[in-house]
């Protein structure tokens, strides 16, 4: 028996493990995806699941076919001149993007162990590779279709999904292994107040990537070298996301206020408030070297990574609120309040 117990308590280990090192990639995949929007490389290659025909894309144009910009001239959206550095940003990109489906398929596999101590994290699972399963197809199409903007953000939406059912099972899967701190009074007004920051953080990144595609549209009319105006001539999108920023920043104080104000400082809670402060300065920052600075391409994955983050931490913290039912036999290891 007390065998049988050790077995599963390392499957158990290696599954904690594993989900924290699938979550950290899958942000590794928006990274990559950040890159590859800043620097113009989503037609990199230009068919899938192969590059110019090739499992191992070219370094330069001898290795192409004599008439491949007759061949691949109208996806490339006219760039018919091969461009190595866009070609291999993209093909990184989809290399990190199939690591992350096998990270997911493997965290499935380990996730056996769990089916009779804890459904949920198997499900979870399961959930988790449906999706990014989903994702890659839909990956697929984005580039069959030359970057159709409704599939560049039903996309990222289903990446931010993929995120949150990770984090769930991760979240779970720490019950009883992790400190959470006692929350003091009603948790119902901070629950709202987060799901409602959440939902609009949610909204304001799908704008974002409207944002990006009025942004390829204005290149489209006036080119990379009049970087300096872009920001002057887009269109409502833009405006619409500037707007919506400053309800997203109102919502972001209330929800740090409350969350400061219902839990402990030395908590994990209070620990998670206090990196979603740091995040909203930085990604508001961003936000202005983008609109400010001429759009510098650096700027752009990062500005789209850490709102990816916060939606992480915004996610994290509402589980933990509710750890008493989410959490299993969890054990509390920081001693109540006492009223003064």
């Amino acid at each position: 028996m007390t065998s049988s117990n050790s077995l599963t308590n390392k499957r158990e280990h290696l599954f904690r493990r594993l989900a924290l090192l699938t979550v950290i990639t899958i942000y590794l995949v928006i990274i990559a995806g950040g890159i590859v929007r800043s620097t113009g490389s989503g037609m990199g290659c230009p068919d899938w699941p192969r590059c110019f025909g090739r499992w191992i894309p070219p370094t330069e144009a001898s290795q192409l076919p004599p008439n491949y910009q007759e061949i691949y001239g109208a996806k490339l959206k006219g760039e018919i001149e091969f461009n190595a550095a866009k070609t291999w940003i993209e093909y990184v990109n989809r290399l990190v993007g199939a690591f992350s489906g096998l990270l997911v398929f493997a965290l499935l596999i380990t996730s056996i162990s769990y089916l009779k101590k804890d459904k949920r994290v198997f499900y979870g699972s399961l959930l988790s590779f449906i999706l990014i399963g989903l994702n890659g197809w839909l990956g697929s199409r984005v580039v069959a279709t030359e970057l159709a903007p409704y599939l560049v953000t039903l996309h990222m939406l289903l990446a931010i999904l993929v995120v949150f059912a990770l984090l769930y099972v991760m979240t779970v899967s720490y019950g009883g292994h992790i400190k959470i701190e006692p929350i003091t009074g009603s948790k119902a007004w901070v629950n709202q107040i987060l799901l409602w920051t959440m939902i609009l953080s949610v909204i304001q990144v799908l704008i974002g990537t409207q944002v990006r595609e009025a942004i390829d549209e204005v290149i489209q009319r006036i080119g990379y070298t009049e970087r300096h105006r872009w920001i002057d001539s887009l269109d409502y999108r833009f405006y619409i996301h500037r707007t919506f920023s400053l309800i997203i920043l109102a919502f972001h104080l209330a929800a740090i206020y409350q969350l400061r104000k219902h839990s402990r400082e030395t908590g994990l809670l209070s620990r998670l408030t206090n990196a979603l402060i740091a995040l909203v300065v930085i990604e508001i920052l961003s936000g202005m070297v983008l609109a400010y600075f001429a759009v510098p391409a650096i700027a752009q994955p990062i500005h789209l990574t850490l709102a990816i983050v916060i939606l992480g931490i915004q996610f994290t913290a509402l589980l933990l609120l509710n750890a008493d039912r989410l959490i299993k036999n969890q054990v509390v290891h920081l001693p109540h309040y006492s009223k003064v």
